[in-house]
């Protein structure tokens, strides 16, 4: 089992750092307003915990790929693996497993963009506009593939 779990945490970090690539190559995962199509995985440790190291190192290598500074890398990351975390506390929840990768990155980004970057945008803004991407990626896309996932293991 140890060995599956280092393979499927492997494939989850892979697909990270694919999809957030993709995002950046089209504008959508930096600055103010993020679109992280990557964060759609954060719904994974809902069906197995080796998805919580699988998002943390994909988070970590892809903000390092992305250009990130040495305290977006970090904290980012920590985002994701405080997100990761809060959703297999919750995966008894099937409806609420997309809400703490929302709450961690709304919280934690801003506070990154604000003084890390030292964007002028208040911090209330961009906790709204980090949120909305957020909602879209976890709560839209990860529940669709949430869902997606559970209907095609039950078969």
């Amino acid at each position: 089992m140890k060995t599956k779990n280092v393979v499927t945490a492997g494939v989850i970090a892979s697909l990270y750092v694919v999809l957030t690539l993709i995002s950046a190559a089209m504008g959508l995962s930096g600055n103010v307003i993020q679109l992280r199509l990557s964060e759609a995985l954060t719904v994974l440790p809902y069906f197995t915990p080796a998805a919580i190291p699988g998002l943390f190192i994909g988070c970590l290598i892809a903000n390092i790929l992305t250009g990130a500074i040495a305290v977006d890398v970090i904290c980012g990351s920590l985002a994701t693996l405080i997100g990761a975390i809060g959703t297999y506390m919750l995966r008894k929840y099937k409806y609420l497993v997309s809400i703490p990768p929302v709450i961690a990155n709304m919280i934690i980004v801003p506070l990154v963009l604000k003084y890390a970057y030292h964007l002028d945008e208040a911090f209330w803004y961009m906790m709204v506009t980090v949120g909305i991407g957020e909602i879209i990626c976890c709560c839209i896309l990860g529940n669709l593939l949430l869902f997606s996932a559970e209907k095609a293991i039950k078969r």
